[in-house]
């Protein structure tokens, strides 16, 4: 049944005595989309929507763009590993923002970082291959394939932004929706023609059933005619910029820990802080305390400009969610994009900008390939800073550090902290979980104690 279709069963299913088969046999003969329109869309019943789920595959699409499209609440999906697989096959996808020069400039320095990238993976492999032997009851297929996986560990570091993947999602209308008109306000033209692409494959009938006499309908037909772009995220960002600029002075920076951890003061404190937070460049805990100095009627001002664009349809900026915990941590986009995943926690993040430089992997320097390494990163940084934003934040290599902010409860805490350290993961974000049991070891040592993790050098280097 198609997902509106289903929608509107349960929806109806709720609200008869029918059993679901009489609703599901009533439903297929009446039509769904005048249902939605009334109740749905005019009436605002937007639990209906939860009802019905669909999948949408994005192929091709840059790691930018698979970011952007996974930073939805209530998603499900996966995207292709560049643990796993060699990503250099591929290309790289240019950003329309760019012109001809500009592009040129672009494909050069991402040219030099898939050839670093596969001279990086090459000598790491033969480097793991001299240091860790095959157990005699290892396979040798399975050897190769663990060592190949951990030498992509650290090539992985000189992709970027604008190599190619997949990202395949199961959401329900709402959510899909929600995503659409996010991605149609989006600064990247990427995001805004795959935002159209979306609506229109949903007023389309499905393109892989494979018996034809099923594909009578839409996927989604009224949804495709109600996915208008939600200008309040980017022009409260805006907002919040301006103010910004024009209100806060230049700070010297304080020494913080990459990994930070912080309880919220006030909830006054915590929401105009957080709501500065992706449009400064200054670390959590500096803004909280310049916050916490200022009078109620200033954070309420720092409020108001953020909610100054909100309309009736929006809901309220993830900024407003509190949690007991406020982790602020600088790690490389490649783990960004790993710790990304976890949904119980409201993330944060400040401008890409490759300001804060980039990590370098261990390995790098015994296995010899720390020249082919750096001078990759020193191209493509510099071209970064000659390039036009948002252009350039496709050519932020993998190992690129930047700001991230995450605000969670215990049980997630404890949940990220034991699941990515892990001898299974990779050590980048290892050394983030474990920093995180660490400060909360700090901050509450009753609590942090609880948590299982594996510190960094506990390692077995042939599991997978």
């Amino acid at each position: 049944m198609p997902p509106e279709k289903s929608a509107y069963a349960l929806a109806r299913y709720s609200r008869s005595a029918d059993s679901i088969f009489q609703s599901m046999e009533w439903v297929r003969t009446h039509d769904s989309q005048k249902f939605l329109d009334s109740f749905y869309f005019q009436y605002g019943h937007q639990s209906i929507a939860d009802l019905g789920h669909l999948a949408v595959c994005f192929e091709g699409v840059s790691e930018l763009a698979a970011t952007e499209i996974e930073d939805e609440q209530l998603w499900d999906g996966q995207a292709k590993s560049s643990r796993y697989q060699d990503f250099s096959k591929a290309g790289f996808i240019t950003p329309p923002e760019f012109d001809t020069a500009q592009a040129a400039a672009y494909q050069a320095a991402g040219e030099a970082l898939i050839a670093g990238y596969l001279k990086v993976h090459t000598a790491v492999n033969e480097w793991l291959t001299s240091q860790l032997p095959r157990p005699q009851d290892m396979k040798p297929d399975a050897y190769q394939r663990n060592l190949a996986a951990r030498a992509f560990d650290v090539a992985r570091y000189l992709l970027f932004f604008g190599v190619p993947t997949n990202v395949g999602q199961v959401v329900s209308i709402r959510t899909l929706e929600k995503q659409i008109r996010r991605l149609k306000a989006s600064e990247y033209g990427e995001l805004r023609g795959l935002a159209e692409e979306t609506g229109l494959a949903c007023a389309e009938h499905p393109p892989c059933v494979f018996d034809p006499a099923q594909a009578t309908e839409p996927i989604a037909p009224t949804l495709a005619k109600y996915v208008d772009a939600d200008e309040h995220r980017p022009t409260a960002t805006r907002d919040l910029a301006q103010w910004a600029a024009q209100n806060l002075a230049p700070a010297p920076a304080i020494d913080v820990p990459r990994v930070d951890l912080m309880r919220p003061l006030d909830q006054l404190t915590e929401i105009a802080a957080t709501l500065l937070y992706p449009v400064t460049a200054t670390p959590y805990r500096q803004l909280q305390a310049l916050v916490a100095e200022w009078s109620p009627a200033r954070k309420m001002e720092v409020i108001g400009v953020a909610l100054q664009s909100r309309t009736r349809r929006d809901e309220l900026l993830r900024e407003f969610r509190s949690a007991p915990f406020i982790y602020d941590m600088v790690m490389d986009i490649g783990a960004y994009r790993d710790m990304h995943r976890h949904r119980r926690c409201q993330q944060f993040r400040q401008a890409y900008s490759g300001r804060l430089g980039y990590d370098t992997p261990e390995a790098i320097g015994p296995s010899g390939a720390r020249g082919v390494y750096d001078e990759a990163m020193r191209q493509a940084f510099a071209t970064l800073e000659s390039l036009p934003e948002p252009g350039s934040h496709y050519l932020l290599p993998f190992g690129a550090l930047s700001r991230f902010l995450f605000k969670m409860d215990f049980a997630e805490a404890e949940y990220m902290s034991r699941l990515r350290s892990g001898v299974k993961g990779h050590f980048s974000y290892r050394r983030v979980a474990w920093e995180m049991k660490l400060r909360m070891e700090e901050l509450e040592p009753e609590l942090g104690r609880l948590i299982q993790a594996t510190p960094p050098e506990v390692e077995d280097p042939l599991k997978r």
